[in-house]
């Protein structure tokens, strides 16, 4: 299995906190399931686990048709089933996002996320430890269908003098190798969520479908990252004034965050890069996270009106939470300069992201910045 996690979004009430987690790390399933266990040699019991969970999903899932002519639905999941369609057409029509079987069933789980990842990262390093799997290649996350492997995980990795982070995943992409079994379904974790927040999960689940490189976290999440910002403006163009307004006091506070998070990224890598002893290094890191800590205070009671979601991710705030977030964030303006450069034409976009992930790792990144000039 492989995981991804983000940033909390902005402007989302509590329940909802863990869309900023998923990015919103939506956990990829490496698929073919079987055939992974099959090939791996050694950790058979966390394969075990990922399939067992994968197919209790999949045997929840009933299409999306089938809970529309059931006159038990309730009237609100009734209509946010049907914004959803509305959302998946729109991505196929305008995004060129793939027209699949994906997001066209539905699931009711017994449970607030469909699983629970697992970050961690040294105490001097924003560099998060990586963990390899077949056809997804190495990633920053391991991801676990039952929250207490997690946690017995996470414990583990704390005892060896690490930063670790356990967060609830709401949704997952299989990267489109099941939609052959019916895709990947809506689930009950996300489905209510605000109609821009819905639209944003699906943009960028979708984009793993178009483009997944092996071994490169941050090229993917920051590719699916920047089609779902950009197909987001584009929704909201069509979704009207009031739409427009609502998600604009989301999206300004997701600028503070991203503002006072990089700095104090910024300050760490300079801070655990520099020549000084480990012990200076710990009580610089304390005072960078401190410092951040008020600054997050300071933008509650002057501009977010008091606003609390993100209150539990920096209560949390460590080097695995910060090297999760980068993931999702650091190649985000280069692929929108990329867009740009296309003519702001998807179709384009997609094709010349394609051509510089078949790039050599190496390569890659000069490329995707030489693309957007």
């Amino acid at each position: 299995m492989s995981a991804t996690a983000g940033a909390p979004a902005a402007g989302l009430p509590r329940a909802a906190q863990a869309r900023a987690q998923s990015r919103a790390w939506a956990a990829r399933v490496a698929v073919p399931l079987l055939a992974a266990t099959l090939l791996s040699g050694c950790g058979l019991g966390y394969y075990a686990q990922s399939v067992g969970g994968h197919l209790d999903l999949m045997q929840r899932a009933r299409p999306v048709d089938d809970w529309l002519a059931d006159a038990s639905t309730a009237a609100g999941l009734r209509e946010r089933l049907q914004l959803a369609q509305r959302l998946r057409e729109f991505a196929a029509r305008e995004l060129h996002l793939p027209d699949n079987a994906s997001y066209r069933r539905y699931a009711e789980l017994p449970r607030t996320a469909v699983v629970w990842n697992v970050v961690a990262a040294p105490e001097l390093s924003l560099t998060l430890q990586t963990w390899c799997f077949p056809v997804t290649g190495c990633v920053g996350y391991r991801g676990y269908f039952d929250r207490a492997d997690a946690d017995a995980l996470a414990a583990r990795l704390r005892a060896q003098g690490l930063d670790v982070d356990v967060y609830g995943v709401p949704a997952y992409s299989t990267l489109g190798w099941t939609n052959w079994l019916g895709g990947d379904p809506l689930l009950s974790t996300f489905i209510r969520w605000p109609d821009a927040e819905l639209a944003r999960l699906l943009f960028h689940e979708l984009a793993h479908q178009v483009v997944y490189v092996a071994d490169d976290t941050t090229f993917n999440e920051s590719y699916a990252t920047a089609v779902e910002r950009l197909g987001l403006q584009r929704w909201l163009q069509q979704a009207g004034p009031a739409a427009q307004a609502a998600q604009a006091a989301l999206e300004a506070r997701r600028q503070d965050f991203r503002a006072i998070t990089l700095q104090a990224r910024r300050e760490l890598e300079t801070v655990f890069r520099s020549a000084a002893s480990d012990a200076d290094k710990r009580l610089r890191k304390a005072q960078v996270l401190a410092a951040l800590r008020r600054e997050h205070e300071t933008l509650k009671r002057e501009r977010w009106s008091g606003f609390t979601g993100y209150d539990a991710w920096f209560e949390r705030v460590n080097n695995a939470t910060l090297g999760v977030q980068a993931a999702y964030d650091g190649l985000v303006p280069a692929f929108e300069r990329v867009y740009e450069r296309q003519g702001r034409d998807f179709a384009r976009f997609h094709d010349e992201v394609r051509r510089v992930a078949a790039l050599p790792q190496a390569r890659r990144l000069a490329a995707l910045e030489a693309a957007g000039r």
